[in-house]
């Protein structure tokens, strides 16, 4: 069984390699990956990465849509971005559509599940090009825009061994830590840095 990696475990910092052999052990893990991707439900999930379960190889899985479907990265290698950055403007994630961020709302606050409690705003690339391999070793290459865009980015920087709050302070934007408050409802304040 999968355990998430949380901070300050060292293997969150580290680049990881490749995924040489398409097999029945590759297929379990992303099975199983994808049970604890459906699982994570405060905050909901909306992407994973290997190290985050301990595995330092190169694969993740995005789902941009709650109760859609999960995609598998095997070796993805990003090929190109638009310059143009954006912040998207909604609070919760998952509740994002993939093709259309919303822009009429607060900022939104980027978390990780290996990170918990703990948000930031991160100005991403708005439209991405990816290439990577599914769980046969097909070659795979698309542009993604949008939330998905934003997902693929946080994930592929658990690959290379970065988390989000280091986008934060590079951009000097604020952290925050999350609560729950004696309704039950989520409540954020800001983090002296």
């Amino acid at each position: 069984m999968l355990k998430m990696v949380v901070t300050p475990s060292a293997g969150l910092l580290e680049k990881v390699d490749p995924v040489a052999r398409f097999d029945n052990k590759l297929k379990k893990l992303i099975s199983e990956m994808s049970e604890m991707l459906d699982a994570t439900v405060d905050p909901v999930g909306v992407g994973l990465a290997a190290p985050q379960v301990g595995v330092a190889k190169r694969i993740f899985l995005a789902k941009p849509q709650e109760g859609g479907k999960t995609h598998v990265f095997i070796n993805p290698v990003l090929e190109g971005s638009s310059e143009e950055k954006e912040v998207p403007k909604l609070k919760n994630l998952p509740k994002v559509e993939a093709k259309k961020p919303k822009k009429s709302r607060g900022k939104l606050l980027e978390g990780c599940l290996s990170v918990p409690n703990i948000w930031g705003n991160v100005s991403r690339k708005k439209t991405i090009k990816l290439s990577w391999q599914d769980i046969e070793g097909k070659k795979h290459a698309r542009t993604f825009i949008g939330f998905a865009a934003i997902i693929i980015q946080h994930e592929l920087d658990h690959l290379e061994g970065i988390l989000f709050t280091k986008h934060v302070l590079e951009q000097k934007e604020q952290l925050y830590r999350s609560y729950k408050n004696a309704e039950g409802e989520d409540e954020f304040e800001e983090i002296e840095v």
